[in-house]
């Protein structure tokens, strides 16, 4: 029997949600948005969880989507990817509307979706080594999982336009500095200082702090409309020939034809 691809564990009243695919360096496919989910879900209906930490498996937190799954699908590329952010973005929505506070811990590099999965925490713990890098115009893609709402909010438009078109890759001091993140450690303590960050909130007045993060993210009215506008436009992308040959491209590692 194959391992999850997002693992739920219990630390106290922490639970850790990792994302499991370390060998593809946790790329997302359907299997995985299916399972974040239901991690989602889980942690949000358990009441002896106060607190969540969602983390990476291996060297890298989140690639992004999983390109070669999409390319596998050729022509059926844009009906995969819109059920798979169909999925991906439902999950966002759980994690951003519960009342648990949750914490992302960045080991190594965040990219595409992954930067987004960073960005829908409430707070984030970062490696010294991480990167984070949008990366989604340089495939022929256009941006999911709620980057295109919440990087203006946390960044300001013009940064958040400066990755997204731009593709301009953060290390860790200026993910910090921008305010994507909100702690540097070093990249053996992610881990640990994320879960005693959660331990902290935990042991807190947990009806406060969940009814405090309920006033922030109501001012997110607008987050799941975004999050279906992004689900329909990247699915097109995905399926046209610029979507296809930015992807073959890097596959092929080569660098696209798009003109």
């Amino acid at each position: 029997m194959s391992a999850p691809t997002v693992q739920v564990e219990s630390r106290g009243a922490v639970a850790l949600v990792t994302l499991n695919r370390p060998e593809s360096s946790n790329t997302l496919n359907l299997q995985v948005a299916m399972d974040l989910l239901a991690a989602a879900l889980t942690c949000g209906r358990n009441p002896a969880v106060r607190a969540v930490v969602l983390a990476g498996a291996g060297p890298n937190f989140c690639f992004g989507g999983d390109l070669r799954a999409m390319a596998a699908k050729g022509k059926s590329a844009d009906a995969y990817v819109r059920e798979l952010t169909t999925y991906l973005h439902e999950a966002i929505s759980h994690f951003v509307r519960m009342d648990k506070p949750v914490i992302a811990a960045v080991n190594g590099t965040a990219a595409g979706a992954g930067v987004g999965l960073v960005a829908m925490a409430d707070l984030a713990v970062c490696a010294e080594n991480a990167r984070f890098n949008l990366a989604y115009t340089a495939v022929g893609l256009t941006p999911d999982a709620g980057t295109s709402f919440l990087l203006p909010r946390a960044l300001g438009a013009k940064r958040a336009m400066e990755l997204i078109l731009l593709n301009r890759a953060l290390d860790a001091h200026e993910a910090l500095d921008w305010g994507l993140v909100n702690r540097v450690v070093p990249a053996a303590d992610v881990l640990k200082e994320s879960l005693a960050l959660g331990e902290r909130l935990a042991a807190g007045a947990v009806q406060a702090i969940g009814h405090a993060k309920r006033l922030v993210v109501n001012a997110f009215g607008a987050l799941e409309s975004q999050m279906v506008l992004e689900s329909q436009t990247i699915a097109a992308h995905a399926g046209s020939s610029e979507g296809q040959e930015g992807i073959a491209a890097f596959l092929d590692k080569r660098k696209p034809t798009f003109g």
